[in-house]
């Protein structure tokens, strides 16, 4: 269900999605790791989104969106398609409303984040990744329903609630006497990356912003060496699971090819002894595709001695099978 490109939002925009999300969600911490600057040689600036409600970003563009509705249209349901931590954000944000949620999910999503969303009430829709169509799905949803759609990532509201993350980086980082020189971003759909380069870009104008994405599904970084939006060939095989876009979306895309910088890409085991390193040096719990930013730090793949990097720990909802074998444990 893509709804074609729109306007591109505002920082006037990002600055009233602060404002509905002061006092709701959780204004994370921006954290320093002695080990990791000793490690690096440079200032690293954590983000931990894991702290967030429902443990990832993924709640503030979801309030923000249904925020942004009037009552008549909650109250007829809100409809989504998610691997998990867009469809808990969804689902916990409709609660808050007291409306209902539909969240149309791969069948292959970690039973956590499958069990967290129908926790909060939504009703979950399980479709196979590999051979089906989430967005037709959806729309028989949305059909049957007369229920509103708020996707992952191509959506405005969404776009905006995402930014105040970056609002709250260059913040932060400003309190502790830092300009990040980079600002490294997990994507998938981009709907993270929109928000947080339309923050950063227009806080601290020098600061690059550069997305990581697992090995395979780096649409992202293809996209921006060629020009135009490019396809993955695969709908799954990472266990990045937060991170299996198809291609970057309509909307985000225009907001971030001409304000982020590149794209880099990590393998799955980069991205799990990234999950390792948050758990054991960190006291954070991490899921892989949260992760892969971190990754992109410890190995090697952005210059960091001497400057100042904030990574964005996107999520945490990590499956135990999948945490328990980045950690070790048997």
């Amino acid at each position: 269900m893509n709804p074609g490109i729109t306007s591109i939002p505002s920082f006037d925009d990002l600055q009233a999605a602060a404002e509905r999300l002061a006092g709701v969600a959780v204004k994370t911490p921006l954290i320093r790791s002695p080990v990791l600057d000793a490690l690096t040689g440079g200032t690293v600036l954590l983000k931990p989104e894991t702290l967030q409600r429902t443990g990832s970003f993924k709640f503030r563009g979801a309030y923000n969106a249904i925020a942004g509705l009037d009552s008549a249209q909650r109250e007829q349901g809100i409809v989504t398609c998610s691997s998990g931590n867009h469809a808990q954000g969804v689902a916990a944000a409709a609660a808050l409303f007291g409306v209902p949620a539909t969240i149309i999910m791969p069948e292959d999503a970690p039973r956590l984040k499958r069990e967290r969303t129908e926790s909060y009430g939504a009703r979950v829709v399980p479709y196979d990744r590999a051979t089906g169509d989430r967005d037709a799905i959806a729309a028989d949803v949305v059909a049957e329903t007369g229920g509103v759609f708020v996707a992952p990532y191509d959506d405005a509201g969404v776009i905006c609630g995402q930014g105040t993350t970056g609002i709250e980086i260059v913040g932060q980082a400003g309190e502790m006497g830092f300009e990040p020189d980079t600002v490294l971003v997990p994507c998938g759909g981009g709907g993270l990356t929109a928000g947080v380069s339309l923050a950063v870009k227009s806080l601290s104008p020098s600061t690059s912003v550069i997305t990581v994405e697992p090995e395979g599904f780096d649409d992202h970084a293809r996209s921006f060496r060629s020009g135009h939006r490019e396809r993955n060939p695969e709908k799954s095989g990472s266990i990045c699971d937060s991170l299996l876009a198809n291609q970057p979306g309509a909307l985000t895309f225009e907001v971030n090819r001409s304000r982020v910088a590149g794209g880099l890409a990590v393998s799955d085991e980069e991205a799990l002894a990234a999950v390792a390193f948050a758990w054991r040096e960190l006291k954070l719990v991490v899921e892989p595709g949260g992760a892969v930013a971190l990754a992109a730090v410890l190995s090697g793949k952005v210059e960091t001695k001497g400057r100042t990097i904030a990574v964005v720990l996107s999520g945490g909802n990590a499956d135990p099978t999948v945490f328990a074998r980045a950690v070790g444990v048997s």
